[in-house]
């Protein structure tokens, strides 16, 4: 009977494993074989060159100017998609008038400012990144953001935006948390629905307010999901492929400000055809991505709190 219970169990797991085998992990033991070789992806033998790649990406200032951009993104983006969405989560099931044997509801609508907030998860990154190109444009008559300035009386304060070296990282830093800030609203609401009334009645009934009723007992009781939502954050901050590609000034400009490591990846492999190369890009992509979703969770980890 044992026998029969584990083989059906294997019988399960083994097409699925053999998949994730094939398609995950296959790619990966292949990235490492190609980083350790010169070929160019297109025509040629392989050459094996052992670690000759990783010392020249070491030695690169690109791939340094890439990771420090990648780096900054990764200490701004996710710090600020968490912080608003726990923010207007908190506005949207806490944050409402006290209304007759209620001490604690949400504000009215809430419904629809979730979906509202939602709405940018449904539309292609793509399209997002055309929407805020056409904004940033720096042409007043054109421009929507500079347009809005002009007509507050702000013009001193309109800019290239994109086309600025200084602000261009920033700008689409900014994009990134526009469109990711509402599934961490409709996430952190469906977290807080679960934290029982009786913990925010007893609470303000005691006399505490708004901010110390989050910090002292929503933030605690979400801290799981807020930690799992930094990981998938920052990975996301390491990559900003897509709106960097379509947003920046001639793929990764003005002058190198926007270039990112998977752009410095794309473009190795498939502009200048050094597919070992680029692998060795990707490899130390994975070391990075690796090392900070670890450390994340490793200092990030705080004893469970059961409700």
């Amino acid at each position: 009977m044992q026998h029969g219970k584990y083989r059906f169990i294997v019988g399960f797991l083994a097409p699925p494993l053999l998949i994730y085998a094939v398609f995950v992990v296959s790619p990966f033991v292949q990235a490492f074989q190609i980083s350790m070789t010169d070929w160019s992806g297109l025509v040629g033998t392989a050459r094996f060159v052992g670690l000759d790649n990783f010392v020249r990406l070491w030695e690169s200032d690109e791939f340094w100017n890439a990771l420090w951009h990648n780096v900054s993104m990764l200490a701004f983006v996710p710090l600020v998609t968490l912080a608003l969405g726990l923010f207007f989560a908190f506005m949207l099931n806490v944050g409402g008038r006290r209304r007759k044997n209620e001490v604690v509801t949400g504000v009215a609508g809430s419904r629809f400012y979730k979906f509202v907030f939602f709405f940018p998860q449904v539309v292609s990154v793509t399209i997002i990144a055309v929407i805020w190109f056409n904004i940033y444009n720096p042409d007043p008559a054109d421009g929507m953001l500079n347009s809005l300035l002009g007509a507050v009386g702000l013009d001193g304060l309109q800019n290239a935006w994109l086309g600025e070296k200084s602000l261009a990282l920033w700008c689409i830093s900014a994009v990134m948390v526009w469109g990711h800030v509402g599934f961490y609203v409709v996430l952190f609401s469906a977290a807080m629905a679960s934290i029982p009334r009786d913990i925010y009645e007893a609470a303000l009934l005691d006399g505490a307010g708004r901010f110390p009723t989050f910090f002292r007992i929503t933030l605690p009781l979400l801290w799981d999901t807020v930690q799992t939502g930094w990981v998938y954050m920052g990975i996301i901050a390491l990559d900003a492929f897509a709106l960097v590609q379509i947003m920046s000034v001639n793929m990764g400009g003005p002058d190198g400000a926007t270039d990112v490591m998977p752009l410095r990846l794309y473009l190795t492999a498939f502009r200048d055809s050094q597919y070992g190369y680029a692998a060795a890009m990707g490899v130390a992509m994975l070391v990075v991505t690796m090392a900070f979703a670890v450390l994340t969770l490793r200092f990030a980890r705080r004893e469970r709190i059961e409700y």
